[in-house]
């Protein structure tokens, strides 16, 4: 069954990724290519990234904080780095709590460079959260299946057991 004006498949359609759209679902239309641009591009951000960290601590030094101000930004970038990496790859397996996904969006943005991290680690085995995608999407196929399948005969003719 599909839809004849659009020429998609009736029931349910699966959700584009990030970078991937949805190419993860048959792997066609330069999903390798995909794949290897991620786990190139991911760890070149996260680089780049570091080099803009450190900038930013020789700013510190530059304006002589003090000691304690230095380790304590050292510290914080590399605790929300270790949190956002371990959030971002449990995020991979089940859908995260939107309201806990939200209260986490601040020191997700500050540990960014972990985020990429784990991005670039799922990246060298399929595409960032491409096996939770395939697990809701066929089970949604499956379910639609089952509630699609039609009867054959006429129920009103259906023999009964007396």
């Amino acid at each position: 069954m599909s839809d004849e004006s659009t020429g998609t498949p009736a029931g349910p359609q699966p959700e584009p990724i990030r970078f991937f759209g949805t190419t993860w679902v048959d792997h066609t239309d330069g999903y390798r290519a995909r794949r290897a641009g991620v786990a190139v591009g991911s760890p070149a951000a996260a680089v780049a990234a570091c080099f803009v960290l450190r900038f930013a601590y020789q700013g510190l030094e530059i304006a002589d904080v003090g000691k304690p101000v230095n380790i304590l930004v050292v510290v914080m970038f590399a605790a929300c780095s270790a949190l956002a990496f371990r959030h971002t790859s449990a995020a991979f397996t089940k859908r995260p709590d939107p309201d806990r996904q939200a209260s986490l969006r601040g020191l997700l943005a500050i540990g960014f460079i972990g985020s990429l991290l784990a991005y670039f680690l799922r990246s060298l085995t399929e595409a960032p959260g491409e096996k939770l995608h395939r697990q809701e999407y066929e089970a949604a196929r499956e379910q639609h299946d089952r509630r699609s399948k039609r009867r054959t005969g006429n129920p009103s003719k259906k023999r009964r057991d007396s």
